[in-house]
């Protein structure tokens, strides 16, 4: 399965050095981990933070994007693990006929912890196979390294030139893993 990403892909690092292989790669496990969840335990349609937990890996913690709109969630996460998260993304299949994946044209992004701007990254992933299909993504990402214990808020707001838009706050409650 050559150019296929692994769900193993490494975590580590500064994420302002992170580059664009192991970016996208992050992105298609973040995509991979998204697309496991069935629709009745979806951490991206949870409106309350109630499934952010679905299967998490160990060596780093994903937050979920959403399909749009207002949500506020409200979710414990362990210690000692980096955080990685969409302001926007997208996927497709990947067929004979689109190799290229759906790119948005953004007006605004945003995204604030606990009232500080966050730095965001471009990744376009390499396919990678998830919910049986070979597919490919793109998106605005974010990323921080591991949290003491504490409380914080993650506030992320962005919209298209479209007028698709998203506007998710987390409060995050990190604790001892």
């Amino acid at each position: 399965m050559g150019g296929v990403v692994s769900e193993s892909a490494p975590v580590g690092g500064d994420f302002k050095e992170l580059g664009p292989g192991p970016g996208g790669e992050l992105a298609a496990r973040w995509w991979q981990w998204a697309l496991s969840a069935p629709d009745d335990r979806s951490p991206v349609r949870d409106q309350t933070g109630e499934f952010a937990g679905w299967r998490q890996p160990d060596d780093v913690w994903f937050l979920a994007g959403t399909y749009g709109g207002r949500v506020v969630r409200r979710c414990s996460m362990p210690s000692g693990r980096p955080v990685f998260f969409p302001v926007f993304n997208t996927q497709r299949p990947q067929t004979l006929t689109s190799r290229e994946p759906m790119v948005m044209e953004v007006a605004e992004a945003k995204a604030f912890l606990n009232g500080a701007p966050l730095p965001m990254r471009e990744f376009t992933s390499k396919p990678f196979r998830a919910a049986l299909r070979r597919r490919i993504a793109w998106g605005l990402w974010c990323a921080f390294d591991p949290l003491p214990v504490g409380h914080y808020v993650l506030e992320i707001k962005a919209r298209t030139t479209g007028g698709f838009w998203v506007d998710t706050t987390y409060h995050l409650a990190v604790v001892d893993s």
